[in-house]
């Protein structure tokens, strides 16, 4: 399996995890470019800390690729579930 399936399918699979939260983050700030807190990878799981780095090395590899697009639309949807209500 890919790389971006796999995340996206713990994301998807597991929202309540810290480690999908914290790989949510990850796509987010890649995809944004934004700024990302690397000590966070260290509390991952040995393997979801894999697949964290796995999907440094195919974001940097391959910046286009398609599949990203479901990815990064899955761990907004989770950031967007995860902030309180404004009202």
């Amino acid at each position: 399996m890919s790389t971006i399936k796999s995340a996206r399918r713990l994301i998807e699979t597991s929202p309540d995890l810290p480690d999908a939260r914290i790989l949510a983050q990850l796509v987010l700030s890649l995809e944004s470019e934004g700024t990302f807190n690397l000590g966070l990878l260290y509390t991952l799981s040995p393997d979801n800390f894999e697949l964290a780095l796995d999907v440094l090395r195919d974001w940097r590899l391959d910046r286009y690729y398609m599949g990203k697009a479901r990815l990064f639309d899955v761990s907004w949807q989770l950031r967007e579930m995860a902030q309180p209500d404004a009202t």
